[in-house]
This record gives C-alpha cells, sequence and structure tokens, in this order.
C-alpha cells in the first residue's frame, strides 16, 4: 500500500473515510487511559496533526511504550470519522511499526513552550517544531512564487558568481576566499600579500550582490533576476542581519525608475497574495501564537496602493512630525528603521516608496538626477520592518558613469563599463531580501528564526 501524506489526507478525507490508509510521521504527542491510547501523528506536510487510535484490547499498551514524542511511526489502518474534539477524522490502527525512538530523557524537544533563543542553539532539531515546520514551509511557499512570478513575465533566471573579484556595494565587508596557505603566505617585494600565487591569480570574495553581473545579462536578454546567497562580513548582531542571505535581484533593460516601482511592488504584493492562499493554515498558527496582527499586516498592504515619495519630502515629514527619533533627522542622512516605520505605520498608513536619495550615501551605479545632488534610488518601506525592497535606475551614461568609478577609488570595472561602451540602454533594478520577505510574512521577530541554519559574528554550525 502507497503512503499519504497527512496534508493530502486532511485536504480530501472524504475520499478516503472508511478505506485504510498507510501514513508515517513522527510523534507530537501520546495520551490515553487504559482502554485506548492516541498519538499525535506529524509528518511535516502540514502543521495540522493526524490523531492516531490504538485500541489496547488489541494492542498490548507495552507494544506502544516505546512511542514517545519524537519518536517515528508507519500506521495502517481505516480512516474513519472521529467523535472527539480537535479533529474531524482519525485513523484507527491496525497495525503499526516503529522506527525510531526518542528516549523522553535525552529529546530536547517535549511537549511543553521553548523559547526561540533556545531552538536557535538545536538548530538541527528546531524544524521538527510547529513554529519552524511552519516558517520552512512559508519559505518554500515564496520562493516558488518568486519564480512564477518572474518567469511568467518572461524573466529569465540568470546565475550569477558566488566567488567574485568584484565588490558591487563597495562596503569592503566581503569573506576572502583563498587557497593560500595563511602560516606561509607569499609576499611581494613590498611586503603585501602575493595574490598571483593564489588559486584564482588574484584577490577573490564571496559576492555580497549579483547585480552587477546581473546587468550583463540584462543587457543582452532583456529582462533577467538571480535568486542567490550572498555573503555580508559585517560584525552585526542585529535582529535584522544574517552573513548569509540569499537575495533576488531583478534587471531590467528599457526600465525608468517609474517602472521599476512599479514591478516592485507588483512583485512583493504578488508574494505576499501567494503565501496568504497556499499557507493559510500556517500563517494563521503563527498569527494566534506569535504575532495576533500579522494576517491584518498581511492583507494591508496587499489592499493599499504605496506612497511613491521623494527623500526630500519623507525627511520634511521627520522634521515637522514633532516626535523624538533615537537617531536624529536631517537631510543627507541614511534614514534609520524609526524613520522609515514613522512614515509608513505613522504618517501615511501605507506602505511607501522612498526615491531620490542623496548621492552620498548611494551607490556608484545610481543615475544622477538633473539637480546634481540626488539619484533616482528607490526603497521600499514596509510597516515593522522599514526598509524591504532597495533599487534604482541605473547610470547609462559611459561618461558619468566612469567619472563617478574615478571619484571612488575603484578598479578592475572595464568589464562592467563595457555595457555603457557597446549599445547602452536605460535600465534598472532592485534587489529584495529574501529573509526580509520571510520575516515579514511570518511575522517571526528575529532573521535569525526564518533561514535553517543561520550564520553570524560568531556562530557557524553544522
Amino acid at each position: 500500500m502507497k503512503r499519504i501524506t497527512i496534508k493530502e489526507l486532511l485536504a480530501h478525507s472524504a475520499d478516503y473515510v472508511d478505506k485504510t490508509v498507510d501514513v508515517k510521521g513522527w510523534v507530537r504527542t501520546r495520551r490515553g487511559n487504559k482502554n485506548v491510547q492516541f498519538v499525535a501523528l506529524n509528518d511535516g506536510s502540514t502543521i495540522n496533526n493526524l490523531q492516531i487510535v490504538f485500541d489496547l484490547s488489541k494492542t498490548p499498551e507495552e507494544a506502544l511504550k516505546p512511542i514517545t514524542t519524537g519518536s517515528s511511526i508507519h500506521v495502517r489502518g481505516k480512516l474513519v470519522a472521529s467523535a472527539g474534539k480537535g479533529q474531524s477524522v482519525e485513523v484507527q490502527a491496525d497495525n503499526f511499526e516503529i522506527y525510531g525512538t526518542a528516549s523522553p530523557e535525552t529529546y530536547p524537544l517535549q511537549k511543553k513552550g521553548h523559547t526561540l533563543e533556545f531552538l536557535r542553539e538545536i538548530a538541527h532539531l528546531r524544524p521538527r517544531t510547529n513554529t519552524f515546520g511552519a516558517v520552512l514551509r512559508i519559505r518554500h511557499a515564496l520562493a516558488f512564487a518568486i519564480h512564477n512570478f518572474f518567469n511568467d513575465k518572461g524573466f529569465y533566471y540568470f546565475h550569477t558568481p558566488l566567488i567574485t573579484a568584484s565588490d558591487c556595494e563597495g562596503a569592503g565587508a566581503q569573506f576572502q576566499v583563498t587557497t593560500l596557505p595563511l602560516d606561509q603566505l607569499p609576499r611581494t617585494e613590498d611586503g603585501a600579500v602575493d595574490y598571483r600565487e593564489d588559486f584564482f591569480g588574484k584577490m577573490a570574495s564571496l559576492t555580497v550582490s549579483g547585480q552587477l553581473e546581473g546587468e550583463l545579462g540584462a543587457t543582452a536578454l532583456g529582462n533577467i533576476y538571480t535568486f542567490g546567497p550572498t555573503f555580508r562580513a559585517e560584525n552585526s548582531n542585529t535582529p535584522r542581519h544574517l552573513s548569509e542571505f540569499w537575495m533576488i535581484e531583478p534587471e531590467m533593460a528599457f526600465y525608468e525608475i517609474e517602472d521599476n516601482m512599479d514591478l516592485a511592488e507588483e512583485f512583493i504584493k504578488y508574494c505576499i497574495g501567494y503565501a496568504l492562499e497556499h499557507c493559510a493554515d500556517d500563517i494563521r498558527f503563527l498569527n494566534d501564537h506569535f504575532d495576533k496582527e500579522l494576517i491584518d499586516r498581511l492583507h494591508f498592504v496587499l489592499k493599499n496602493d504605496f506612497v511613491r515619495l521623494p527623500y526630500t519630502e519623507g525627511v520634511k515629514i521627520l522634521e515637522e512630525s514633532g516626535k523624538k527619533f533615537e537617531f536624529p533627522v536631517y537631510w543627507g542622512v541614511d534614514l534609520a528603521s524609526e524613520h522609515e516605520r514613522y512614515l509608513v505605520e505613522e504618517h501615511f498608513k501605507r506602505p511607501v516608496i522612498l526615491t531620490d536619495y542623496p548621492k552620498e550615501i548611494k551607490a556608484f551605479y545610481m543615475k544622477m538626477n538633473d539637480d546634481g545632488k540626488t539619484v533616482r534610488a528607490m526603497d521600499v518601506l514596509f510597516p515593522k520592518i522599514g526598509e524591504i525592497i532597495g533599487g534604482s535606475q541605473r547610470e547609462e551614461d559611459f561618461d558619468k558613469l566612469s567619472k563617478r568609478i574615478e571619484e571612488l577609488g575603484l578598479t578592475g570595472m572595464d568589464w562592467y563599463l563595457d555595457t555603457r561602451r557597446y549599445g547602452s540602454v536605460p535600465h534598472s533594478g532592485f534587489g529584495l531580501g529574501f529573509e526580509r520577505l520571510v520575516l515579514f510574512v511570518t511575522g517571526m521577530q528575529n532573521i535569525r528564526d526564518v533561514i535553517p541554519f543561520p550564520r553570524y559574528p560568531k556562530n557557524c554550525e553544522y
């Protein structure tokens, strides 16, 4: 007999009632009396458990003793309507097999409340909890939605390198990749490390962004998107930062900044709508147990048009708000999360796309406005999170871009400038940190809780 998942069984229970079914999974709980025992079984396919009923007149209680929280079993029995509360159907077990046991004395996920901090210490087991099962299923659905969205719009999935010799953001917070012996580094005559002896013959690092290479794809294929891991060696221990995270970075030829903003709004609404439709049970569980406003907040984003607001006007609103912020507000400052959230949550009560930032606080590749002071940048700001998307129209003018690169002392950018030398076009793009999106859709408070194995300073387990 073929195994059926619990998700399938519960979704189409009417088709299986009074039929023998074959189910497998992990035991959440076991309870009962001298006549009957009830096991809550979960196989990871859904937040919901399936109740297994063991009749002790047919099954000796002694045989059930190894079935404890965390053990894994295989059960065959008849699916019947349940007379008890909490479930519509249950399986009356005819026979069972124990795959693996979990000692109650040592298994850390017993039936009790566990803090998220504790669960981070056992990240290899936390996917078995209701909370992290829900988060990881939502994460999967969002990843699927991203590919669906771009594929349906005719974008090409473009693979950019993880190992690179360029620093897209110019921040220098990169993880170096080398095969040089660290205890006997080769040196040049002036004492510098001789990277000619290294594997690639030059200094190489893990990528902080696939954007620059993505632009190469866009100026050949039209519209592309990247979706892969990126790495930043920032010594940051905030609830919003990771050292390894995933980025979605579409790049579009012939897109002006307005087209870019339209796409960003359509894209993120699509992803949220997809999660609400396909992960309703998981989102409801997280809403009930972690964030009572989660579902309302997700619908809030879907039903509201995003405000388009120039940075200069945003700063003026903040300065005139009368609110005491932790960080000062003035024209030219890189706005903090508290500033962004004020604009979204208190002033406009809608998501905001902030545009036209001062050039000094934005990357070299952004297109300059006619005022010579601001660039065609755009940040999408959300409730509870602040910035969730950052993007811009890219500078397509060769002379302006090369001058900017020279001003900042960047080197090795000839390959990038070639896209402006040969058939340059207006083009735009943006980046979405995938974990920021998962954080918003799940209502979790710490970004370390929305990725299976978080990487952050002093932590690289598994």
